[in-house]
């Protein structure tokens, strides 16, 4: 069932343990939210995906203590009712801390995700009034390259097709318990092992060859925590381009530049 209480987003914009992002060191930022990209920092892109949204209780960005200064003037231009939250040193005490007495769904993005739209926050949030425990966005892999041809080089594979994650995540606060999934951090097709100890071995040999239909694999994996899950496949591929590195970075500034003109 759908909950009470407005809609929280969770911004994860810390930066790894005591490593400045070489982004950040390259334009002489203390963090790569602050990098500039199509000439303003990473963090206002995603900032401008959740304003004109109704329902939302808070946009709380997890970063490092003290970090919060830097990141201000950013958030008040934005006009959303952000606040800051210290991270932890990992991504699912992040998002605890960051969640702690929000009432309603949350809805959780990185802050280097500048290629999210208004249309896909309320898609996932449209889910999670429905009665969605968690959703997942996906995009297809004929869609991101059709965005671009660089822009993801690793896609899950399923037996309707191969997909790309766009760090774009709902919870339910039934469902929240699902964010320990990220305690060892994401990038998962990097990582066998980390599926396995999720999703477990007999789930991770169906996922590796491609046995299962996305749909499938998300009904199996709400079945194994005792909640209700689902994919959303975005429309537009480019929601699965962040900015993690140069390379990207360059993608990301060329379909942000598409995208103004």
């Amino acid at each position: 069932m759908a909950e009470g209480g407005g809609i929280t987003i969770i911004v994860l914009a810390a930066q790894r343990q005591g490593r400045l992002d070489p982004l950040a060191a390259a334009a002489g930022v203390s963090h790569k939210c602050l990098v500039p990209i199509g000439g303003r920092p990473l963090l206002a892109h995603v900032l401008e995906a959740f304003a004109g949204l109704g329902g939302i209780e808070s946009v709380r960005i997890a970063v490092e203590s003290g970090a919060a200064e830097a990141l201000s003037p950013i958030a008040l231009a934005s006009g959303l009712p952000v606040t800051f939250v210290a991270s932890a040193d990992n991504m699912a005490d992040s998002v605890y801390a960051a969640a702690a007495g929000s009432a309603g769904p949350l809805v959780i993005t990185t802050a280097d995700n500048v290629l999210l739209t208004p249309a896909a926050v309320r898609e996932v949030a449209a889910r999670l009034t429905g009665g969605e425990d968690m959703v997942v966005a996906f995009a297809r892999k004929e869609d991101v390259l059709s965005a671009h041809p660089e822009g993801q080089r690793r896609f899950y594979k399923f037996r309707d097709g191969e997909y790309s994650n766009c760090n774009l995540y709902g919870l339910s606060h039934r469902g929240l318990e699902l964010a320990e999934i990220f305690r060892e951090g994401g990038q998962f097709a990097k990582n066998p092992m980390r599926l396995a100890r999720v999703f477990g071995f007999l789930n991770l040999l169906i996922l590796r060859y491609g046995l299962i239909s996305l749909d499938g694999a998300m009904k199996r994996f709400g079945r194994r925590f005792g909640v209700r899950a689902s994919a959303l496949v975005l429309a537009d591929g480019a929601h699965a381009i962040d900015v993690d590195n140069a390379r990207t970075y360059k993608i990301a500034a060329e379909l942000l530049d598409r995208r103004a003109a």
